[in-house]
């Protein structure tokens, strides 16, 4: 079994106003190889607070599997295509993984 290389993978965790635009992006993602992988995990209901009023939101949420190289420049471009002003992206660190799909996403990510 190969040994896991430490901080080399991270998830970036990211929510989108619809479906079409998550799939789009995250497509777009994993072409342009910022992204190994993404999930889109459905909707999801969001409550937060948006210029001093509390908001209620139908979203889609999203995981996209990445190198820790590439995580900066994958959270920039999502930011640059998201629908959002201020589009809710995070990185996940990634401490410990299976060994092969490590190698997988720093393969095709």
């Amino acid at each position: 079994m190969t040994e896991l290389r430490r901080g080399s993978i991270v998830s970036v965790y990211a929510v989108f106003a619809e479906m079409d635009e998550a799939r789009r992006i995250g497509r777009s993602m994993v072409e342009e190889q910022l992204a190994a992988c993404v999930n889109l995990l459905g909707e999801c209901q969001s409550v937060y607070r948006w210029q001093g009023k509390v908001e209620d939101a139908t979203e889609v949420a999203a995981i996209f599997k990445a190198r820790a190289d590439k995580a900066q420049a994958l959270m920039a471009r999502i930011a640059a295509l998201h629908s959002y002003d201020v589009p809710a992206i995070a990185v996940w660190p990634i401490d410990d993984a299976w060994p092969a799909y490590v190698e997988w996403v720093e393969t095709e990510g």
